[in-house]
């Protein structure tokens, strides 16, 4: 592949596990960043609900990572969260690269650096194409959610803040 065409290194990296897992849809260089969920959405032509977005916190027992992957178009609840694992932490740059392995704006939910918590919402479920950053704020995958599920190992949740009243999140 010429060098003009290849994909960043930690994206590359998402592209082999991928393709070592046996995932067949590619690694998508955006034309834009996709560090918010509302700017890959805009890049991919799709709702940002199904931006499936990776919020790392830090859980103050023994300051595992807790990845939450949670629609684009939702807030999550740190409370809810916190409910789930236990009390949680602000987790800074250099602590998400150190668990996660990636920069924030980029964090894939697959190949961790670190044995971290996976916690995916529930409201996920509800697509059948979802699309999650692939190790680069420029990168993203297309899956499913029960393929996310298989290949994080995460545990299902209800951690998404519902809208204001009369307001849609899509």
């Amino acid at each position: 592949m010429p060098a003009e065409n290849r994909l960043p290194d930690s994206a590359q990296r998402v592209a082999d596990l991928l393709r070592a897992l046996g995932h067949r849809q590619p690694v998508v260089a955006l034309p834009a960043s996709g560090r918010t969920s509302a700017e890959a959405a805009a890049g991919l032509g799709c709702s940002v609900a199904e931006i499936a977005k990776s919020i790392v916190f830090r859980r103050l027992a023994d300051d595992t990572a807790v990845m939450v992957v949670a629609s684009g178009a939702y807030r999550v609840d740190e409370g809810r969260v916190a409910a789930v694992v236990g009390p949680l932490g602000k987790a800074g740059a250099a602590f998400v690269r150190e668990h996660t392995g990636y920069a924030i704006g980029g964090v894939c939910p697959l190949g961790l650096a670190r044995p971290t918590i996976v916690l995916v919402d529930r409201l996920l479920l509800a697509f059948d194409r979802i699309w999650a950053a692939a190790g680069h704020p420029h990168c993203v995958f297309s899956l499913s959610p029960q393929e996310l599920l298989a290949m994080t190992g995460g545990q299902v949740v209800d951690v998404a803040q519902s809208p204001p009243a009369g307001q849609s999140p899509a």
